[in-house]
């Protein structure tokens, strides 16, 4: 009788409507050895066939960065399942990970004042400020909404943020950005995220503020929940990021 494929044990997180439809936000799981990520999101999928409904677009996550198909999975490994991204304590407040002075990245369970968050990128040296405020409105598509839920892959949500503000200073002539997001209940009218982009011009300021929006939709794993008055959904995007 042949022997079994030796296993190793890993810890997976699901997040947004993944863990609605596994009806777990964290489980330790058995995957053959050796397996790579491809291989254990099979494992996956055929242990929680659940989670078969989104197909190719199911995103995966190891150690809190976006894994290859081929990367290798080891023992005690954090994996992360969860839908396309739709675009920390957190009690204690914001969360700071930026080494640079000007430069900050942060995800928040309090209301975000616009104004604070614009004033902690502007420099003597700068002509031009360019802030954007998201918040949660009403009405979509005919629906009107109640409130909207935030969920966020904390650490790995604030790695990419910092990604992506080096992303927007190499592609840019800015001095500094700063990127707040809500987590949590949102009611309406409440600001969802901020971001403020300092610059000598103000259309470095405003190219690197709306690419900057654009990227944390598309690649910052944070979801977004609308409550309806007859029902919840899940926002999810158009699939995985491109590495």
């Amino acid at each position: 009788m042949p022997l079994s494929n030796p296993t190793i044990t890993v810890r997976v997180l699901f997040f947004g409507a993944a863990r609605d439809a596994v009806g777990s936000d964290e489980i330790d799981f058995e995957i053959e050895s050796p397996s790579a990520a491809a291989g254990a999101r099979l494992q996956l999928l055929n242990a929680y066939p659940a989670l078969q409904r989104f197909g190719n677009s199911l995103l995966f996550a190891v150690n809190q960065e976006y894994a290859e198909a081929d990367r290798e999975i080891r023992a005690g490994d954090e994996l992360a399942v969860f839908p396309p991204v739709s675009g920390g304590d957190q009690s204690a407040g914001l969360l700071l990970v930026s080494s640079r002075a000007s430069d900050f990245f942060e995800l928040t369970t309090d209301p975000i004042e616009v104004g604070a968050v614009a004033r902690r990128v502007v420099l003597p040296e700068c002509g031009a400020t360019v802030t954007l405020d998201g918040y949660a409105r009403e009405w979509t598509k005919g629906r009107r909404t109640l409130y909207l839920v935030y969920e966020a892959y904390e650490q790995m949500a604030l790695s990419e943020m910092k990604k992506l503000g080096e992303q927007a200073r190499a592609k840019f002539d800015i001095a500094h950005i700063g990127i707040v997001h809500r987590t949590g209940r949102l009611d309406i009218g409440e600001t969802s995220v901020v971001i403020s982009v300092s610059a000598a011009h103000r259309r470095a300021a405003f190219e690197a503020c709306e690419w900057a929006i654009r990227e944390l939709k598309r690649t910052v794993p944070i979801w977004k929940k609308e409550v309806f008055e007859h029902g919840e959904v899940w926002v999810e995007g158009q699939g995985a990021p491109q590495p």
